[in-house]
């Protein structure tokens, strides 16, 4: 073949090898949106800083660093335990965090299968970045005509890859629609406002009506103890719809008996016996 045929060969595997890099790029753009958005948590107020936080750095990784924060993180295996956040639990108790995790599920065959199989996908993108003219003698017809199947078997590979990774991003963004449309029900609204849960359960630490009633304790107490009945008062002209039968109770003095959160006494209030609070101290 003459030099123009073999300048012919040459552009062809530029223009293969230029594919297989865009359908890499789309993959690692993917990729980094899955690791950056899968798993957030922090201060309700925070949350969006703490987001945008973990896009730049997910951005800024290389395709064998995603790799490895995906298993374990978004990538897991049947039955594992999920830790808690030790940062949001060391949030002060008034202040409100949010936590939201999605995982892929895998047997352990399968998780180790496609662990392999993503591991091998690092090693293709880094020999066709780095090596890919090392490896092929493109200045000749059978170097040229070599490179071009190489190309086109890695780009089966890479887009197989791709499809995989988009359906798993599909499923992402499934549950994560479920999430807001949760949170923008009234049944969410609920639980982020008033700590109850869909089945009427009342996680007490996260209740609406013990957030007034710490705020009535620190705005009436005396010598540390607030009288109940000029709470639930302060409380009913402020947020009326924070009245102890939402939360399944007959009376305020109910409610500091059932969350077990507050102590409850009877002290002498200006020469009466009037039922007080104060918050329980560990």
């Amino acid at each position: 073949m003459n030099d123009g045929d073999v300048q012919a060969q040459q552009r062809e595997v530029q223009r293969l090898l230029g594919r297989c890099l865009l359908r890499l790029q789309q993959y690692e753009h993917l990729m980094k949106t899955i690791v950056a958005h899968h798993d957030i948590s922090g201060p309700a107020h925070e949350l969006e800083n703490i987001r945008a936080a973990r896009v730049d750095d997910a951005f800024t990784k290389t395709l064998g660093t995603l790799v490895r924060r995906l298993f374990g993180s978004f990538v897991v295996t049947e039955g594992i335990d999920i830790a808690a956040d030790d940062a949001a639990a060391n949030e002060p108790e008034d202040v409100v965090n949010l936590a939201m995790r999605i995982q892929l599920i895998l047997s352990a065959e399968d998780y180790a299968r496609t662990q392999s199989e993503l591991k091998e996908l690092v090693l293709l993108r880094n020999n066709l970045v780095h090596h890919f003219i090392d490896q092929h003698d493109l200045w000749s017809t059978d170097g040229c005509l070599t490179a071009r199947a190489a190309l086109v078997a890695a780009y089966e590979r890479i887009d197989k890859h791709f499809e995989r990774l988009r359906g798993w991003a599909a499923h992402m963004d499934e549950a994560r629609g479920k999430t807001v449309e949760f949170i923008d029900s009234d049944a969410g609204r609920n639980f982020m406002i008033n700590g109850i849960l869909p089945n009427g359960t009342v996680i007490w630490s996260a209740a609406g009506i013990v957030r007034c009633l710490r705020e009535a304790a620190n705005e009436l107490a005396v010598d540390g103890w607030t009288p109940v009945a000029a709470a639930g008062r302060w409380i009913m002209e402020r947020s009326p719809e924070q009245e102890p039968t939402k939360y399944g109770c007959a009376s305020w003095r109910q409610v500091l008996h059932e969350s077990r959160l507050f102590e409850l006494r009877y002290r002498d209030m200006n020469g009466q016996r009037a039922a007080c609070y104060r918050f329980r101290v560990e």
